[in-house]
């Protein structure tokens, strides 16, 4: 997908991604958000129904920016936190899945609301369990299986200045 420079990207698609080809992609964004920790300040939602990837994402990302030791999924603690050493600074990492919230009362009694409008970089699955409690996504991204071989699309959709400018920097991503 090209883009107007005038008009930023605001969605990007990536049809049929294998692992190991998401994995790469990730890396390359983990490299542009590495250079300078204002670009990972990000909240990041990540939707698609269950086995879709959403965790799997969220674990290359994070090994991609330096997170070393284990990358639990976070499904019963309801969030991860972890450190980014990043070239210009250190910068907090949340991960949080809202899957078992059945209420979004219980995401602001679980002290997630004020934890995620931090400063960081933060990676929230099932987000629309929160409601319209939490903010507007930087960057949502929408895992779609495609077949029953691993295959899926990943959908990247800028909800912000911030997010436009790290679809900006992915669209010519020769992957």
């Amino acid at each position: 997908m090209t883009s107007n420079p005038c008009h930023p990207t605001t969605t990007l698609r990536w049809p049929a991604q294998e692992e190991a080809a998401l994995a790469a992609r990730l890396r390359r964004l983990a490299q542009w958000l590495r250079a300078d920790a204002a670009r990972a300040d990000l909240l990041i939602t990540l939707h698609g129904d269950l086995g879709a990837g959403k965790t799997t994402f969220v674990r290359h990302l994070l090994r991609a920016l330096g997170v070393q030791g284990r990358i639990k999924s976070p499904t019963y603690a309801l969030a991860e936190p972890y450190e980014l050493v990043l070239d210009n600074g250190v910068l907090p990492a949340w991960h949080a899945d809202l899957y078992r919230l059945q209420d979004p009362r219980e995401w602001a009694e679980a002290g997630l609301q004020e934890l995620l409008a931090g400063r960081g970089l933060r990676l929230v699955e099932w987000p629309e369990r929160a409601g319209a409690a939490l903010d507007m996504a930087d960057l949502a991204v929408r895992l779609i299986p495609t077949t029953d071989d691993g295959l899926r699309d990943v959908e990247l959709a800028a909800g912000s200045a911030k997010g436009r400018a790290v679809l900006d920097a992915l669209r010519d991503d020769p992957v």
